[in-house]
């Protein structure tokens, strides 16, 4: 624990924005910023660009923070625990646990204008934190990225006179197939004698290819179709980053605006729908009995932490170039309050459509709902399909899944290439166009990576690299993080950035 008498009083007016290094308690030199709080010489003199505008900075974390998750998990969490009750255990872990971490990230990043590796200078000792920071942000683009890839790959196959995952005798097909968009008898997850659906033959046969791998030792060769799926995903990246925030503050215009209009657009779309209204109220439906369960909790305190994204990085090398004396507070809860309506928005465009799929096939709700990838690319496309013009619909919705994609993805990149750029700032600096080509060498090895992931084994990898690019790694990460902020380099350090605002 740091010995408060060792730290340094909140700067005054009097004083200059410089940093000494004092050695705390326990010999960990940690490097204290002192400056004035009001004035210009608080404010440091580099050539670090910052964003063209403040909203390129505010979309750009809110594009980052509201990403596939809020479509694909939250609904079906608050609906599995207790409907409108889930909000209590997940506003209290928002507010006691990621919010916090998530405002220390921006003031760290915004007045010490470093990447995540770099930033450490404040306390030497935890750089490998920010070294674990950019790997994880690498490591999670190696399947993230395929996962963009899927949504173009179905995109591109709803632009068809019908949908492909309609009904039975493709060539992925199997004489376990059951049914069609038209047969009231038919249900995604309820089906008779073990059959299976188009949707979900589409999806794990015409898509992934699992049939023809036996695990992990059958990999086999990369399907080309989706590899130009993913190397479009990289292109996009890469024009979107190769100019850093003046090019990325550029794209997040449309990439995170895009999902809430079409997810309105859905919304009225399925509104009047039969079941719209129950499948509404099995969403909602408060059961108080549920705060009881501990899983509930656990449930809400993951889905925060993920949903908020801090450990990536991502919100420390955004703020980074930002406006020095920018009010990173203010952004911290905009953010957070606007990612949280996002979740539970979207949960409402979710379940409408779950409760016309339960309607139209005459099963209980809980028979159609689901999270994670059987929602978006096997339950919804199928429920899309029933409408009059569900190319049209089908094209919406996935479009509307890449933009939630691209923003997330264009933030794990910019945390990894942002912070080893500064990290090795005397290298890049001596080199023409370092940006360009370091950004070129990153996207390159990431879709180098991704290769492994749209095998016809690559259900299985894409499992592997989900369980553990992200989870307990990054829980960690976080949590070193704020040990060494608030016991190494100390609260009352720390409150000095926040005076500077």
């Amino acid at each position: 624990m740091t010995d408060t008498a060792l730290l340094p009083a909140r700067p005054s007016p009097q004083l200059t924005a410089t940093t000494e290094k004092e050695p705390l308690s326990d010999g960990v030199p940690c490097t204290t910023l002192q400056g004035d709080p009001s004035g210009e010489e608080a404010t440091p003199k580099d050539d670090r660009p910052t964003w063209g505008k403040k909203a390129d900075f505010l979309l750009s974390i809110i594009g980052f923070a509201v990403d596939l998750a809020n479509v694909w998990r939250f609904p079906y969490l608050c609906y599995r625990n207790g409907g409108g009750v889930f909000l209590i255990p997940y506003i209290l872990m928002l507010l006691f646990g990621a919010l916090p971490l998530f405002y220390m990230e921006l003031v760290l990043g915004q007045y010490n204008r470093q990447g995540p590796i770099s930033v450490w200078k404040i306390c030497p000792l935890f750089k490998g934190v920010g070294f674990c920071a950019v790997l994880i942000s690498w490591y999670v683009s190696f399947y993230y990225n395929v996962i963009i890839g899927w949504t173009i790959y179905f995109m591109v196959s709803s632009m068809t006179s019908e949908l492909p995952w309609v009904r039975c005798g493709n060539e992925w097909n199997t004489e376990h197939c059951w049914g069609g968009h038209n047969d009231s008898s038919f249900n995604t997850t309820h089906l008779p004698n073990n059959r299976t659906s188009p949707a979900l033959e589409f999806f794990d046969r015409g898509v992934l290819e699992l049939h023809l791998s036996k695990g992990f030792d059958d990999l086999g060769a990369p399907k080309w179709q989706l590899v130009l799926c993913v190397f479009s995903v990289f292109v996009i990246l890469y024009f979107a980053l190769f100019k850093g925030v003046k090019s990325s503050g550029k794209v997040v215009w449309v990439t995170a605006t895009a999902p809430y209009v079409i997810l309105t657009i859905l919304l009225f779309r399925g509104a009047f729908l039969p079941g719209a209204a129950q499948g509404v109220k099995y969403y909602l439906s408060p059961d108080i009995s549920k705060l009881l369960n501990s899983q509930v909790w656990v449930d809400a305190a993951v889905q925060v932490f993920f949903s908020v994204g801090v450990g990536f990085g991502v919100h420390l090398t955004y703020a980074s170039y930002n406006n020095f004396h920018n009010n990173c507070y203010r952004d911290c809860l905009l953010t957070t309050v606007v990612n949280s309506f996002t979740s539970f928005y979207s949960g409402f465009v979710i379940f409408i459509f779950l409760g016309y799929m339960a309607h139209k096939h005459n099963v209980p709700i809980n028979t159609v709902a689901t999270d994670g990838h059987g929602l978006v690319f096997q339950v919804y496309p199928e429920a899309i399909a029933t409408l009059p013009g569900g190319q049209f619909w089908a094209v919406l919705f996935f479009i509307m899944l890449l933009s939630l994609g691209l923003d997330s993805a264009m933030g794990g990149l910019e945390s990894v290439i942002t912070g080893l750029m500064d990290e090795f700032k005397d290298f890049f600096d001596r080199r023409k166009y370092s940006r360009e080509i370091f950004t070129s060498f990153v996207l390159f090895t990431s879709f180098c990576m991704t290769l492994i992931n749209v095998t016809r084994g690559g259900g299985y990898t894409m499992h592997w690299f989900d369980s553990y690019a992200a989870s307990i790694s990054l829980l960690f990460s976080a949590l070193l993080e704020a040990i060494g902020v608030s016991w190494l380099y100390g609260k009352n350090s720390f409150e000095n950035y926040t005076w500077l605002a």
